[in-house]
């Protein structure tokens, strides 16, 4: 099988499955898509930029995708979440700038520590469960939605510490070609007390913002391979409301597992990478 058949068979279905999980998780996919794009026999060979400008692209359709399944499903804070976004695409420009000034070995290192970092969030997860943030009556805000069956989520988001959390989470999503969503969630769901089903739909929404800012710099400076990206948007688009449509149905608690379980691959797979012990 030449190398152009491949990734026109292959691309699509794996970004179908990520999309599924990147819905479910409230992720963008890059985790998955970034390190794919290096290490997979492709025709051409990414760099750490041109992976995260081109699974970036894809995260702009995915979240686009997601995000009208969770919209029908009534789930998602609009207001929190444009108010997040706000400091978040900043940030996502910030990050896609520090792409051009970071050497290629610091941030294939920058990345490998981050899938660890992810990854140990999403096998222990279950354990930080009880822990959230103090909260404070002055800078937190009472929030109440009926999503569309009916269930009433009340919570109170500490905007005192959501808001600096946030641009953070737009650095890592430019810097790294990923939507943002791995440290949206929890920042979410710890720091602003978001109910999880919240987070997940929230964070897929503010994405949106969060990647086409990011892909707007990687695109002036030149780091997209449009016929990849085309090739990934097609699976993640279908997979994307899949995956919206199964996280109302199905417990996540043995797939973040799993999927932490990938991503500790992955990383320990680009560090091996780096040391030349491929």
């Amino acid at each position: 099988m030449t190398p152009i058949i491949f990734e026109t068979i292959f691309l699509p279905i794996l970004s179908f499955f990520v999309g599924i999980i990147a819905a479910m998780l409230g992720i963008g996919g890059g985790v998955f898509i970034v390190p794919a794009l290096q290490l997979l026999p492709l025709s051409i060979e990414f760099s750490p930029q041109m992976a995260a400008g081109t699974s970036l692209t894809m995260i702009v359709f995915k979240a686009l995708s997601s995000t009208s399944s969770y919209a029908r499903q009534k789930r998602i804070d609009y207001k929190v979440g444009l108010l997040l976004a706000t400091v978040t695409i900043p940030g996502a420009f910030v990050g896609a700038y520090l792409t051009t000034i970071i050497a290629k070995e610091l941030l294939i290192l920058i990345f490998a520590l981050f899938l660890l970092y992810v990854a140990s969030r999403m096998i222990f997860s279950y354990s930080l469960s009880n822990f959230k943030l103090p909260k404070n009556r002055k800078t937190s805000w009472t929030r109440r939605l009926t999503d569309s069956d009916g269930k009433i989520f009340e919570y109170a988001a500490n905007m005192k510490f959501g808001l600096p959390l946030s641009f953070f989470a737009g650095v890592s999503s430019g810097l790294l070609g990923i939507g943002g969503g791995a440290l949206m969630v929890p920042i979410l769901y710890f720091a602003l007390s978001f109910p999880m089903h919240l987070a997940v739909a929230t964070s897929v929404f503010i994405m949106v913002f969060t990647s086409i800012s990011g892909v707007t710099t990687h695109v002036y400076l030149g780091n997209v391979q449009w016929e990849y990206s085309l090739l990934l948007i097609v699976g993640a688009i279908f997979g994307a409301q899949m995956g919206a449509y199964v996280s109302k149905r199905v417990s996540s608690k043995n797939l973040r597992k799993i999927f932490g379980c990938v991503l500790v691959f992955v990383g320990l797979r680009m560090i091996l990478k780096l040391l030349g012990w491929t």
